[in-house]
């Protein structure tokens, strides 16, 4: 398992991505800065996207669920 989606928040729009896999962890030392927006696939389906790495555990980190992303797009659009 390369990394694992815990713990949705209390409003369910966002999550604690933890790494898991040693050589994945090896390779790249966890979620970096510069991370931010890449996409989190799990059972090969897009769930969302990464926000930011806690800084004092780069193996954890936090994401944000593809439905809050879609339901907030007409918002954007506006811009």
């Amino acid at each position: 398992m390369l990394s694992d989606v815990k713990n949705k928040d209390k409003n369910g729009k966002s999550f604690v991505i933890v790494v898991t896999d040693p050589e994945l962890l090896e390779m790249t030392g966890g979620i970096v800065q510069g991370m931010s927006g890449s996409p989190v696939i799990q059972d090969g389906k897009l769930v969302g996207a990464v926000t930011h790495v806690m800084i004092n555990d780069p193996k954890c980190g936090y994401g944000i669920f593809i439905e809050n992303m879609i339901d907030n797009m007409p918002e954007m659009l506006k811009w």
